[in-house]
């Protein structure tokens, strides 16, 4: 190279490029995700009963009440395409719990519907979720799955998700 040359420059790393979804990419750029709204509350029961086979209405209504009545940043949201419902996640940030003081966010509870799986449902309404709790300063999520749920499970492990130290422990109450 010569003393006028000037060194080629690397091209600048496009966060928004659909080809590789390793969360560089986005996927809410290609999955539009918004704020959890009351209207979303017989989508939300609808996706959750084709997932479990089971009626959770009242469960969903509560959570829905308790989501709303959240402000500041939302970290509740839907994802929706091709003009239909396509999944939701429910979150929520604790400010300290067990003697610890750093804020949290905790994933409650999440659905894709099947007529839109394999489609990176999930990674964008996460994906937003992350930027969401960024702005929060918010620097851990946490979540509960059902040991057996293997789907889940490698879906969060390909997130960057991994086991807790913590172990939990539940008692039936009679």
């Amino acid at each position: 190279m010569t003393r006028h040359q000037v060194p080629p420059v690397a091209p600048e790393l496009n966060l928004s490029d659909p080809s590789g979804d390793d969360f560089e990419a986005l996927s809410r750029d290609r999955v539009p995700v918004r704020s959890m709204t009351e209207a979303d509350l017989s989508a939300i029961i609808a996706i959750d009963h084709k997932i479990t086979g089971r009626d959770r209405s009242a469960f969903y209504k509560r959570k829905l009440a308790e989501v709303l009545r959240e402000s500041g940043v939302r970290v509740s949201l839907v994802a929706e395409l091709e003009g239909g419902f396509a999944g939701f996640l429910m979150a929520r940030v604790d400010y300290g719990e067990f003697g610890r003081t750093g804020a949290t966010a905790v994933i409650e509870t999440m659905g894709v519907s099947p007529a839109f799986s394999g489609r990176d449902v999930g990674r964008a309404l996460l994906s937003q979720l992350l930027s969401n709790l960024s702005s929060l300063k918010v620097e851990q999520v946490t979540t509960s799955v059902q040991w057996d749920n293997f789907a889940l499970l490698a879906f969060l492990k390909r997130c960057g998700f991994y086991p807790s130290q913590r172990l939990s422990f539940s008692r039936r109450v009679d």
